[in-house]
């Protein structure tokens, strides 16, 4: 009775005085993840960028060649997602979601910073710090939201849609003012611009404390609490262990793959190259490594899977499935960080003049002011209500939006006052967010109407979408030569429909893995999908690394073609299966 007040109040202290029919707490988790995507988008819309810019010039880089920088990234994506299922374990049994996420904004803070530095130690570095930071933050950030509406239920999906708003607004103007401050002014400039708001959200999500009374506070539990399970399936065993031929293959599997995402970029980079040995005429030594490493690593998912009941069973191979073609869909959507990085600043016609300038400077404008504007009147509104009790973090949150606004309109003010401009290549990368803002919405309708299609023809649809993306640069690519660009339209248009099919695809997924998996399984279901994400970011590196070697073979619009057969067969293939994953899900919609 004790405990079950002691939750009452807790809430109660958490939902006083809502805000838009909300806890408050739920906007302090919104500026907290939106600054943290803030840094993160706004660096990583520089990266490639950056590693691949002249080493002479006004903006020096680091000279690479895409192959090299798509290796490079895409080792540091794929650990992105493979960090966050440590860090949940950690979060879960020893220090709480809150402490954790602290700890991780503290240890990403550190990363940037390192990164703002002209140097490649403290390069490599903040690289490191930021997978680790990441690992930390990014599971449990939504483990308090959750919490936090263990008692609102029926608000659940509205805020979660306020808090996806937050990364994508982060997102928005992350990349839009470290990319310009970064093109504008140096490549430091714009990592220092990151590490800037990382820090100070961390501060206001910290001095937010007195908000959250006991959310993401580790509980400690009684041991008739440990030993409850619910929810079994007829035929199942009480505990499902790991057995000592899991762990070996575990231990096989994850050294393999580290060893290989390490070895690729520095293999690349003819630095080392341990795998060099097994080099055969067909294939390199790392690829055969790394195959056999996914063979042995779909033999023990089969294997864990196979001694659950029927219907559990069946749909751990439901998700298994989507998760297999989810990695077609993110290592073609994912392009969006490293090939057409490069296409917009190569290939893209960006420079504007006279009347087009000034169309561009308005919607440019309206773009930067207008979700400002909405934005602060929430935070205005936040001040009020909690003002009392959380004055200092409301303090740090007024001076993160005066330094949005100022550095908004000296962009703003620049474009303005130039006679010709170029179009900033980070800017394109914004469309991404601004499409989600604008259409989500929209799209979320479908899923609550009579047209709301199963999973395996949203997953379809979905990657016919980012194929169409890809068909209309691969059109807009067909005359490019010397002297001879791609209207900016075609790329545009390219994002319109990558986010598109985004929406088809990745908000649902997760929640078909908490729909299908019973949730004492949860937490190892969600690490495969968190695998499958891994792999499929990795895959983009590599490929999109290729753009170079394909434009020079053969044309650029081969590779944008190569990009539209493959998520248009994956889609072809999926809906296909669709009375096969029905069946398997067993009645879940």
């Amino acid at each position: 009775m004790m405990k079950e007040n002691q939750d009452i109040s807790i809430q109660a202290d958490v939902s006083s005085k809502p805000l838009l029919g909300h806890p408050p707490g739920l906007f302090v988790l919104f500026f907290t993840e939106m600054w943290e995507r803030f840094s993160f988008y706004g660096m990583r819309v520089l990266l490639i960028q950056f590693l691949t810019a002249s080493v002479l010039g006004a903006n020096p880089g680091w000279g690479w060649s895409a192959e090299q920088a798509g290796a490079l990234y895409g080792t540091y994506a794929m650990l992105l997602y493979i960090t966050p299922i440590f860090g949940g374990i950690i979060a879960d049994k020893y220090i709480g979601s809150r402490a954790s996420v602290i700890i991780g904004a503290a240890i990403m803070t550190l990363g940037h910073a390192s990164m703002a530095f002209n140097s490649p130690v403290m390069f490599f570095a903040g690289l490191a710090l930021l997978v680790i930071g990441t690992g930390f933050f990014k599971p449990n950030m939504p483990a308090i939201l959750g919490e936090m509406y263990k008692e609102l239920p029926n608000k659940k999906d509205s805020a979660y849609t306020i808090f996806y708003m937050g990364v994508n607004a982060g997102a928005f103007f992350g990349m839009m003012l470290c990319g310009y401050l970064a093109e504008t002014i140096g490549w430091h400039w714009g990592f220092g611009l990151a590490g800037i708001f990382m820090l100070l959200g961390t501060v206001q999500f910290w001095l937010a404390g007195p908000l959250f009374g006991r959310l993401g506070i580790l509980e400690k539990k009684t041991e008739e609490e440990k030993e409850t399970v619910t929810g079994l399936e007829e035929g199942e065993t009480k505990h499902n262990n790991f057995t000592k031929l899991d762990m070996f293959l575990i231990f096989i599997v994850g050294l393999v793959g580290l060893t290989y995402a390490f070895n690729d970029p520095l293999s690349k980079s003819d630095v080392l190259d341990v795998f060099s040995s097994l080099d055969n005429q067909y294939m390199r030594g790392q690829d055969s490594m790394v195959i056999g490493a996914l063979i042995l690593f779909l033999i023990l998912i089969v294997s864990r899977i196979q001694r659950y009941a029927k219907v559990v069973r069946d749909r751990m191979y439901a998700v298994i499935l989507l998760a297999f073609f989810l990695t077609f869909f993110f290592m073609s959507f994912e392009q969006g960080a490293t090939s057409l990085v490069l296409v917009a600043r190569d290939y893209v016609d960006r420079e504007l003049t006279g009347n087009s300038l000034l169309v561009f400077n308005i919607v440019n404008t309206l773009l930067t002011i207008v979700p400002l504007i909405i934005i602060s009147w929430v935070l205005i509104r936040l001040a009020k209500i909690t003002w009392t009790k959380i004055a200092l973090s409301n303090i740090i949150l007024f001076l993160c939006f005066a330094l949005i606004w100022g550095a908004g309109i000296w962009m703003l003010y620049n474009e303005f006052t130039a006679e010709i401009s170029e179009i900033k290549v980070s800017w394109f990368s914004i469309l991404n967010s601004f499409f989600i803002i604008a259409l989500a919405s929209s799209v979320s309708k479908i899923w609550d109407s009579k047209y709301n299609p199963s999973a395996a023809f949203k997953y379809g649809i979905g990657l016919f979408l980012v194929a169409i993306g890809f068909l209309i640069l691969g059109f807009g690519s067909l005359q490019v030569s010397d002297g001879v660009k791609i209207s900016m339209v075609f790329l545009v248009l390219t994002y319109l429909f990558h986010t598109l099919g985004e929406l088809f695809i990745s908000p649902v997924g997760l929640s078909y893995v908490s729909k299908l998996v019973p949730a004492r399984m949860l937490a190892f279901m969600f690490g495969m999908w968190y695998v499958a994400l891994a792999i499929a970011q990795k895959i983009a590196g590599i490929l999109g690394g290729q753009i170079e070697i394909i434009q020079k073979s053969y044309s650029l619009s081969h590779f944008f073609f190569l990009f539209t057969i493959i998520p248009a067969a994956a889609g072809l293939l999926v809906i296909l299966l669709n009375p096969i994953i029905k069946r398997l899900m067993h009645g879940v919609k």
